[in-house]
């Protein structure tokens, strides 16, 4: 699958841009329009990148936790160190395990959340940034012939970016499954 995105600056150029591509024999079902009035991001399809980082810091919270606990466990049965000199032996590892678990669970709060919205956003953060920003998004996706010709089309109405995207796996980290 091709994505073709023009960004334009108002809705008067995106209606424009619209029509002439519907003008050129594009079928409308595979052009669309995203921004005020029209689809939001999230009816579109682009990747949430705060939902991906939530999703992300939740996978490694649970292996993080579980590793934490083991290896604080691990760690105070091997060197006997006291935490509390009035527990006992068990006592101690567990403390430890315990917080082994919890230094796991800030680590993976901290580094899946900002990894994820570093990384695994693609270019679906800035175009939301555009989109809150009032610019219109003209979308198309479409075989190779037709992102050609909406590329010749779009390019006369001079959009401040327009860039085009190949999706080889069918799980585009710009739009998601329609």
């Amino acid at each position: 699958m091709n994505y073709l995105v023009a960004v334009l600056p108002d809705r008067i150029q995106a209606e424009t841009a619209y029509s002439a591509l519907e003008k050129a024999g594009l079928p409308t079902s595979q052009v669309n329009i995203l921004g005020d009035g029209y689809l939001s991001a999230d009816e579109f399809g682009l990747i949430d990148p705060d939902k991906q980082a939530r999703q992300q810091s939740n996978r490694l919270l649970w292996s993080l936790v579980t590793f934490g606990f083991v290896a604080g466990y691990a760690f105070n049965h091997f060197t006997e160190v006291e935490i509390f000199p009035q527990f006992a032996r068990f006592g101690n590892e567990f403390l430890a395990g315990i917080l082994g678990g919890i230094g796991g669970a800030l680590g993976a709060s901290l580094i899946g959340r900002g990894v994820g919205l570093t990384v695994s956003s693609g270019d679906a953060l800035p175009y939301r940034n555009r989109l809150n920003a009032g610019k219109y998004l003209i979308a198309v996706t479409g075989n190779e012939d037709l992102i050609s010709e909406a590329t010749r089309i779009l390019r006369q109405f001079e959009p401040e970016n327009i860039q085009g995207y190949t999706d080889y796996s069918q799980k585009s980290k710009l739009v998601g499954k329609k």
